[in-house]
């Protein structure tokens, strides 16, 4: 019989400075750096769901992802790759990997341990260049993935990671952005209503460096993407957006990290989402650190909600760390509420109807994340994916 010894660190515990409170002396980590990290899933204790950072996930639904046996081989994609981009799947020993991050939990780290190859992006053009990976064949067998996106010194680029079709993926994104260089990153969940995904981004970013992350999720049955970003470089900065449109029934989840760690940088963190119908839940979390030698900061972070029919819960939890006083800027908010009635008497004043009133007040709040993708024809391709969202809101509440 093999016994199984979890530790304190494992359980986000560390020994009492004094060695005199409690036994055997440990108490609960207090800065969100010092979480335990491997890329191992044995690591990890078993996962109960009153753990803080799955109490808020049906684990009961996505358990197959956090223990079960995963198929970590290669998987088909479409691409039209332009001139100063690579895409080829790399062995896991490959020097790209583990660049940027480590996993924190124990389905992140399942991937992790699973995974066959990883498919590497790499980025040398100088010149503004856009990539997009599409995906749709993944099946509904439990699966891990790995991806590595690294942005050369002085790149730029727009990589578009869509998917579609059914899934049950447990996945890793590793996104390096050099000295220099400037990326965005889109992540673009359409699954089928009964799909299952869990996934963590890991991103660190160099000295004068930026990156654009926005998080997209408009289906599947349970989405929950976790990004981790570390402002490394003197200079950097980041900006982080976050759209999602839970219908009933659906699960989305965010729990998005921003760790300052490099002097003068800029963070800013924007997630808005909306929910319609019996059970649909949306989940997030937003932990900012601002560390000791982060002098000059600038950040913010915010999330809103609106509530468009009964029946819905969205938990919303800012948290923010700071660890210098030599700071320029640090806040957080965030606010759920339903339509405001004053913009929908102004607008029916105006002749326009009750529905058409509604749906223009929706399209407005979330249009200010769409704007920031910078692809005209993806953007347009959202707004039309909303509109159908509405049509369900409508038959909702008629």
């Amino acid at each position: 019989m093999v016994t199984v010894v979890t530790t304190p660190e494992q359980l986000g515990a560390k020994a009492h400075s004094d060695g005199g409170w409690g036994e055997p002396g440990y108490v609960p980590v207090q800065t969100r750096s010092a979480r335990f990290s491997s890329t191992h899933h044995d690591d990890f204790p078993a996962v109960t769901g009153l753990e803080a950072d799955w109490k808020l996930t049906p684990v009961k639904l996505v358990r197959p992802l956090i223990d079960g046996e995963l198929d970590g081989s290669i998987y088909d994609y479409v691409a039209d790759i332009p001139a100063g981009v690579s895409v080829a799947w790399v062995d896991r020993d490959d020097a790209l990997i583990g660049r940027a991050g480590t996993p924190e939990d124990r389905a992140s780290a399942n991937a992790w341990s699973t995974f066959d190859k990883a498919l590497a992006i790499t980025v040398t053009s100088e010149d503004h260049v856009a990539l997009t990976i599409s995906r749709s064949t993944l099946g509904g067998a439990a699966r891990a993935a790995h991806m590595v996106i690294t942005a050369k010194a002085n790149s730029n680029a727009t990589v578009i990671l869509e998917s579609t079709g059914k899934a049950t993926l447990a996945e890793n994104v590793e996104i390096v952005v050099e000295d220099g260089a400037k990326l965005t990153v889109v992540s673009l969940q359409e699954w089928s209503d009964d799909s299952l995904q869990l996934s963590s981004h890991f991103a660190t970013v160099g000295r004068d460096a930026f990156l654009k992350h926005i998080v997209v999720s408009l289906s599947g049955a349970v989405v929950r993407l976790n990004p981790s970003v570390h402002l490394a470089g003197e200079g950097s900065d980041t900006e982080l957006y976050g759209l999602y449109f839970a219908d009933a029934g659906q699960h989305f989840e965010q729990r998005v990290y921003l760790h300052h760690l490099g002097a003068n940088t800029r963070g800013r963190v924007n997630y808005k989402g909306a929910l319609q119908g019996t059970g649909a839940r949306t989940v997030w979390v937003g932990d900012v650190l601002i560390g000791p030698d982060a002098s000059g900061t600038d950040s913010y972070e915010q999330n809103r909600n609106l509530v468009l029919t009964e029946g819905t819960r969205a938990d919303s939890i800012p948290n923010l760390e700071i660890e210098t006083g030599d700071i320029l800027g640090a806040g957080h908010a965030s606010a759920t509420g339903r339509f405001d009635d004053e913009q929908l008497f102004y607008l029916q004043s105006r002749g326009i109807s009750e529905a058409e009133a509604r749906r223009l007040v929706v399209i407005g709040f979330l249009s200010e994340i769409i704007q920031k993708i910078g692809s005209p024809q993806l953007e347009a391709r959202l707004h039309s994916a909303i509109d159908a969202e509405l049509s369900l809101t409508a038959a909702v509440t008629s």
